[in-house]
């Protein structure tokens, strides 16, 4: 079997090692390298790993989890519910922005680059890590699951007072994965314009994990852009 060694931050390539080692992983890379031949995909190759490389394994205190890369030109750049700087601001990122203001009376940034985020120790990863261009859910089931859902058990394993915000209930069907004896996790609705009004608007999480954050002894989060 062929050794695949990605571009991975040490402290994930360590915790991660058997996955990148296993056969659904050479089948995930093999798919790949197929798809790249014939569409475009997204985020670029460098960037399909951004979230673990700028938010390293012993910095993670906050754990998001989106489904799904953004699959536009110039969207995705490997950090759930993020854009680069100069993209417009996806809808359910424009309710999260909302959600902040109401909370935190922070203003609404004018960029959706979540970038201060991460350098924070907010994780921002997406359930599969990349997508055709303008085909959503086109890479689900090919092996990007097992990973990311690895990535949740290790973090619940190896780490402890972690929040995990789990906004929908794709989100939410990986609550099992996590030991909430030692972490909190949050849930509410998807902050889609279809669901957000459900129960996103007003659960406060940005506010709940910076209180649990200073009860634990940790260093809260500057959600301000």
């Amino acid at each position: 079997m062929q050794k695949i060694d990605p571009n991975i931050e040490d402290g994930w390539k360590a915790v991660l090692k058997d996955q990148f080692q296993s056969p659904y992983f050479t089948t995930l890379k093999e798919f790949l390298v197929e798809e790249k031949k014939h569409h475009v995909i997204y985020p670029p190759g460098p960037l399909i790993f951004n979230a673990f490389n700028r938010t390293p394994f012993d910095s993670v205190k906050v754990v998001i989890l989106g489904q799904d890369p953004y699959h536009g030109k110039g969207q995705a750049h490997g950090l759930c519910f993020s854009v680069p700087q100069g993209i417009q601001k996806p809808p359910s990122l424009v309710n999260i922005f909302k959600e902040l203001n109401t909370d935190l009376s922070l203003p609404i940034p004018e960029s959706g680059n979540l970038e201060k985020w991460t350098d924070q120790g907010v994780l921002l990863i997406n359930a599969t890590l990349t997508v055709r261009d303008s085909l959503a859910g086109s890479h689900q089931k090919k092996g990007w699951e097992n990973f990311t859902n690895r990535v949740i058990e290790m973090v619940s394993q190896k780490k402890s007072g972690v929040v995990f915000l789990l906004w929908g209930r794709f989100a939410q069907a990986k609550e099992s994965l996590i030991d909430s004896n030692k972490h909190l996790v949050l849930k509410a609705a998807h902050p889609s314009p279809l669901s957000a009004y459900n129960g996103f608007f007003g659960c406060r999480h940005f506010s709940l994990c910076n209180e649990y954050l200073k009860r634990t002894g940790k260093t809260e989060i500057d959600w301000a852009l």
